[in-house]
């Protein structure tokens, strides 16, 4: 224990002459910039949301409530109901997701973290869920810049942690949605792995598997560090970590069907109320070409079209810049999960949370003198820009 928490332990914030501390204030100027990138697309959907309001003869919504409306919309609204009024005791027959029965599709961690914490902090749970996923964002990139520091050099480290700020995907960390408490968690289980704290390790994991369905990608990655530490150095504790992993998951799923006394109520609501199938990534292939075929046709498959692009790219970086293989068992456990529905499928806030890749990609980004960075960090803020508008006005799906 003393061991992971001396790892885990945030120091000093070192000199600005230093490289890593250099480092650390592009990465914190980075993440204030990106979230002003946020609030300006939340702003664009307010905008147009109060033209379509006129034009409808209504009166239009504006201030600060309007733009929080659009960082508690969509998955935030469940997270909500679930930190106002619990899980329910009941899920009648066909439900639907106009229905607040729906709610017991969505995992416990972070709403009862933002339900506790509003029992002390004052303002309401909207403002804790957001105030909570801003301190966890901010701790993310910071956690991203060590990983990366650990696995490469400072100068990868400060990429990627502007990466980490200013990709698409990153809107998750204004929402109300449990990304954020995920993404922190994950990288905590990494370092406790790396040093060999296999209990920790597994704790994390199991807050990870209990956060999200995708953080049973733990669960993977935590498997393979075992595997190697046994084939190392015959270190049999490591299993302790794999084992731990999935409880949360398992707890959750014991606790509705105790709760709702019915069995795989989870995977009922998953099916009933949100449509969820698997296609085995057969929709996102058939996105991807519908998008090049019509760029125009809908925002579904620019989305789509832009996530799998942005995915081969970044395998393509793996391939070229080799990560511990507990970080590809992650990657390949999330881009699993990713694909394999039929619905909602690869996503950028999916792709997102494959934050293992970013690594290589910063790294690759590192030896290329600059020539393709300001690109790079016109592309991500466009598209943050553009994806946080375009879910703010409901255009598809997050």
């Amino acid at each position: 224990m003393k061991t992971l928490l001396k790892a885990l332990r945030i120091p000093s914030l070192p000199p600005s002459d230093d490289p890593w501390g250099r480092a650390l204030r592009r990465g914190a100027i980075a993440y204030i910039l990106s979230r002003i990138v946020v609030v300006m697309g939340a702003s664009i959907a307010v905008a147009a949301e109060a033209v379509t309001a006129r034009v409808n003869e209504e009166e239009p919504k504006g201030g600060l409530s309007a733009l929080v409306q659009v960082f508690d919309s969509w998955d935030g609204h469940w997270y909500l109901d679930v930190v106002r009024d619990g899980y329910p005791h009941h899920i009648m027959p066909n439900v639907t997701y106009f229905v607040s029965d729906a709610r017991a599709a969505f995992f416990p961690m972070y709403p009862r973290l933002v339900h506790y914490l509003d029992n002390i902090i004052p303002g309401g749970p909207v403002t804790v869920a957001l105030l909570v996923n801003l301190l966890l964002g901010g701790l993310f990139i910071y956690l991203v810049g060590r990983i990366a520091r650990d696995l490469f050099d400072t100068k990868t480290a400060e990429k990627a942690m502007i990466i980490a700020a200013l990709f698409p995907g990153s809107f998750v960390l204004s929402m109300a949605y449990s990304e954020a408490l995920l993404l922190c968690v994950s990288c905590l289980c990494f370092m406790a792995l790396h040093k060999k704290a296999w209990v920790w390790a597994g704790v994390l994991a199991a807050v990870g598997t209990a956060s999200r369905p995708n953080g049973l990608a733990l669960v993977l990655a935590c498997g393979v560090a075992a595997l190697l530490a046994i084939k190392d150095d015959r270190d049999w504790k490591s299993l302790v970590a794999p084992i731990l992993a999935p409880l949360g998951f398992i707890s959750f799923m014991l606790f509705l069907a105790h709760h709702t006394d019915e069995n795989f109520a989870w995977f009922r609501v998953q099916t009933e109320a949100w449509k969820e199938g698997t296609s085995f990534g057969a929709t996102a292939v058939s996105r991807t070409f519908d998008f090049f075929l019509n760029p125009t046709s809908s925002p579904t498959t620019v989305l789509t079209a832009a996530s799998m692009t942005a995915m081969i790219l970044a395998l393509w970086c793996l391939k070229r810049y080799r990560i511990p293989a507990m970080y590809i068992a992650f990657i390949v456990g999330i881009l699993v999960l990713m694909l394999l529905p039929a619905t909602v499928t690869a996503r950028p806030r999916f792709l997102y949370t494959a934050f293992p890749l970013i690594f290589p990609v910063a790294r690759q980004l590192r030896d290329d003198e600059d020539k393709w960075w300001p690109l790079v960090l016109i592309l991500f803020a466009t598209g943050l820009v553009t994806v946080m508008g375009m879910y703010g006005v409901r255009a598809a799906i997050p």
